[in-house]
C-alpha cells in the first residue's frame, strides 16, 4: 500500500496576500480558490513538479498564522533556485552548506548535493527550507528544465 502526502495546511492571516506570495513570487500553481461558505475559503496551490499541495484559507485549520516551521522543498540546483527567488522578490538566506559544525556559507566549488540549503519565510513567518538533492531530481541522462 502506498501512502502519499497530498496536502499541508499552511496557517496565514491574510489569504489574498498569501495567495499572491505563493502563486506570484514562489511560482506555485493555483489549483483552486473556492469559497465553500461565508466562513470557509479554501485556496490550494502546488509547487512546480510536486505531488503535494498546500492549502491556505479561512476555516481550514487551527494553527496560528506563522506557526508552521520546516516545510521543505527540494530542487536540483540550489543556486538557480536562489537566483529565481531573488528575481521574484523573495528574501532568503544565502545558499548554505550543512556540515558537522552546522551551516556555513556555500563556496563556489562546494558540492551542494544533499547538503546545500537556503531558508525563507512567507509573509506570516511560516518557515520554509529549500534543499538541493540532485540525484533524485536529475537521474543520469536527464537535465532539469
Amino acid at each position: 500500500m502506498q501512502w502519499t502526502l497530498e496536502v499541508v495546511v499552511v496557517p496565514v492571516s491574510d489569504v489574498d496576500r498569501a495567495k499572491e506570495f505563493y502563486a506570484e513570487r514562489l511560482g506555485f500553481t493555483l489549483d483552486h480558490d473556492a469559497r465553500v461558505s461565508e466562513d470557509m475559503r479554501v485556496v490550494q496551490l502546488t509547487p512546480p513538479g510536486s505531488g503535494c499541495s498546500i492549502v491556505i484559507g479561512t476555516g481550514v485549520g487551527v494553527m496560528e498564522p506563522g506557526s508552521l516551521k520546516g516545510l521543505q522543498l527540494v530542487v536540483g540546483d540550489i543556486r538557480a533556485a536562489h537566483a529565481q527567488l531573488a528575481q521574484r522578490g523573495v528574501t532568503t538566506t544565502p545558499v548554505q552548506v550543512a556540515g558537522p559544525g552546522g551551516f556555513r556559507p556555500a563556496e563556489p566549488d562546494d558540492d551542494l548535493n544533499n547538503q546545500g540549503f537556503l531558508f525563507f519565510d512567507d509573509p506570516d513567518g511560516n518557515g520554509w527550507v529549500v534543499q538541493q538533492i540532485t540525484a533524485r531530481l536529475n537521474p543520469p541522462g536527464t537535465s532539469e528544465g
